[in-house]
């Protein structure tokens, strides 16, 4: 190569900071399934963060109810409202009520970013023990039912008793992030990085959701058996 050569070479861009990521704090959070515990706890967090949070429930009234009883502004409508009022929607629903959830709600998410939190438990005498979905997660699930959504998965370890505890400032953990397009995860990653105490962190595709998913029935063993509220934490990133 002549310097010639050389000097009209382009140079390479820099690397993108990881950890650069996007403002999220104008965008509307919907949480389907927000009178349960843990869609309950992510949105009282979100709220209290300073996010914008409408609760989702099969009734209105219940939702508003419960909006009424986290305050920080929260409102409650039905899943559908929410699912259309909403930028982002995060999906708590109990597990046997995933797949009928959304493919009722198909047309409603159409074009917004969902975040699937639901982990596929069951539980006998011996605990909890993780479900093998058909698709290969909840997620994936969420990804067939919602063709026209862009799905993500994120807030599977976190304890309700801590989101709900008014007396908690910090959540001590780090969240699972997955998803297919890497902007849509760094603006999951940004939400769950408003809770203070709490950062998201790119853990791959939705075809590794399973795993993350199952890693629930681990950690209820460990709360049983040491009276506590485990997280996680990824090391050296």
């Amino acid at each position: 190569m002549t310097s010639t050569d050389s000097a009209q070479t382009p140079a390479k861009a820099p690397a993108k900071d990881p950890w650069d990521l996007p403002d999220v704090s104008g965008y509307v959070v919907g949480v389907l399934g927000g009178t349960g515990p843990q869609g309950k706890g992510l949105a009282y967090r979100l709220a209290r963060a300073g996010q914008k949070v409408i609760i989702g429930s099969r009734s209105a009234e219940r939702a508003q109810a419960a909006a009424d009883e986290l305050g920080h502004g929260v409102e409650g409508a039905d899943n559908a409202e929410t699912a259309r009022r909403s930028d982002i929607v995060i999906v708590a629903v109990p597990w046997d009520g995933h797949g009928d959830t959304l493919a009722a709600l198909r047309a409603d998410l159409s074009g917004k970013l969902v975040v699937d939190c639901v982990n596929p438990l069951g539980f006998d005498k011996k605990g909890a023990y993780a479900l093998k979905p058909e698709e290969g997660s909840a997620a994936e699930q969420a990804a067939a039912l919602l063709p026209d959504s862009r799905v993500t998965a994120a807030f599977h370890h976190l304890s309700a008793v801590l989101l709900q505890d008014p007396e908690t400032d910090e959540i001590d953990t780090d969240v699972m992030v997955l998803g297919e397009q890497r902007a849509d995860v760094e603006i999951v990653q940004a939400l769950a990085g408003r809770i203070p105490g709490m950062r998201g962190v790119f853990a791959g595709r939705l075809r590794n959701a399973h795993q993350v998913e199952s890693l629930v029935a681990n950690l209820i063993s460990v709360n049983r058996r040491y009276k506590a509220h485990a997280g996680l934490r990824v090391t050296d990133v």
